[in-house]
């Protein structure tokens, strides 16, 4: 059975950012689906902890991207140029005033907190009764919800890397992921702390569109 993880990740975050910035010359559909699992790998990868100085210079590709595309071409291109210009260190100090904090953060990512201004809540128990129907299960050593922003990123990109259906993509992200993600990036987007997560809730809120019209969701 698959684990999922909120703290480290089966899923290969550098490859995720390679996969994102260069061009393929395979099937379009299969193209499409690796682009898709990256897009989520590096989000999580981004979210879950403090991204060290290898993870950074491989974002940092993105700056490269043709700004004159559409608004996701622009987001990466954007992100790119954030991973340039801020150090480890100043996001190290950003990430933990966003999502750590005294207490707690300026921003809490879990998917019950923004449904229901709680934690440990029924959405997060509604999500461990799919988790568990899909055959996902959590590390026993990883403490964190599993309705992390980062977790469930990985869980769709796990459900696209094993070829599960398109029909089972729509109905965990519309569960879980489209109910909240975009409240969640334009809070990310505003808030005080944030400098480089601006640009990685720019990039996640495009990202969360595109993925909106490939599942065909409202």
């Amino acid at each position: 059975m698959p684990e999922l993880q909120t703290s480290t990740s089966d899923i290969d975050s550098s490859q995720s950012v390679d996969q994102l910035a260069v061009e393929w010359n395979e099937n379009p559909v299969e193209q499409e689906q690796q682009y898709r699992a990256a897009a989520y790998g590096m989000l999580a990868a981004l979210l879950r902890d403090v991204p060290d100085a290898a993870l950074m210079g491989q974002v940092a590709k993105f700056s490269g991207v043709d700004e004159g595309g559409d608004e996701m071409a622009l987001s990466m291109s954007l992100l790119g140029l954030a991973a340039e210009r801020c150090s480890v260190e100043s996001v190290n100090d950003e990430y933990h005033a966003l999502f750590i904090g005294i207490g707690r953060g300026e921003l809490l990512p879990y998917g019950s907190f923004y449904l229901t201004g709680f934690l440990m809540e029924k959405p997060l128990g509604d999500l461990r009764d799919d988790l568990d129907r899909l055959g996902y299960e959590r590390e026993a050593e990883v403490h964190e919800p599993e309705d992390h922003v980062a977790a469930l990123c990985e869980v769709m990109a796990m459900l696209i890397q094993d070829g599960s259906s398109i029909d089972t993509q729509r109905v965990f992200f519309v569960s879980h992921i489209n109910s909240w993600f975009k409240q969640f990036f334009t809070e990310m987007s505003a808030a005080d702390n944030a400098v480089f997560y601006k640009a990685v809730a720019r990039f996640g809120a495009a990202f969360l569109e595109i993925e909106k019209r490939y599942l065909s969701v409202e």
